[in-house]
C-alpha cells in the first residue's frame, strides 16, 4: 500500500462557485468521505481557511520575506487535501475522479514519499 495525497486546487472563480452552493458541496463531500472510510482508504482529510487569512514566506531574498494575503495573483489555490492509503496510483486516480469538485477546479494526485526514499544528506535524485 502507498499513501497518495489528493490535493484540491481551485481559483478565485471556483472558490466563489463553491461558496455559492456550500451546503450542497459539504453534503456531497461528507458522502465522499464516508465512501472512502467504508473502503478503508482514508487516512486524513482537511480543508484550508480562506487564502486572505494566510501568509506567504518567500525565501527569494537574503532573509525570508512574509507577505499577508490576499495575493496579487491567485490562479491556483491549494484548498485542502485527502490523504489515502491505496494499493496503486491508478486507485488513487479513481478516487480523485470521484471528488465532488466544482467545474474548473483540479485535483492533483501525488504519492507521499517514504522515509527510506530520501537519500542520505537530503540530496534528491529526482525520483521521489
Amino acid at each position: 500500500m502507498s499513501k497518495y495525497m489528493l490535493i484540491m486546487r481551485g481559483t478565485d472563480e471556483t472558490n466563489e462557485a463553491l461558496m455559492a452552493s456550500i451546503d450542497e458541496a459539504m453534503a456531497a463531500t461528507g458522502r465522499f468521505i464516508e465512501d472512502m472510510m467504508q473502503a478503508g482508504v482514508l487516512l486524513a482529510a482537511e480543508g484550508l481557511d480562506d487564502p486572505s487569512r494566510g501568509v506567504v514566506v518567500d525565501f527569494g531574498a537574503e532573509a525570508p520575506v512574509v507577505t499577508d494575503g490576499p495575493y496579487g495573483e491567485t490562479r491556483e489555490l491549494f484548498g485542502g487535501y485527502f490523504l489515502l492509503d491505496v494499493a496503486t496510483r491508478q486507485e488513487a486516480i479513481e478516487w480523485a475522479k470521484r471528488v465532488p469538485a466544482v467545474r474548473g477546479s483540479k485535483i492533483e494526485v501525488r504519492r507521499v514519499a517514504e522515509a527510506d526514499e530520501v537519500p542520505p544528506g537530503g540530496e534528491s535524485n529526482g525520483q521521489v
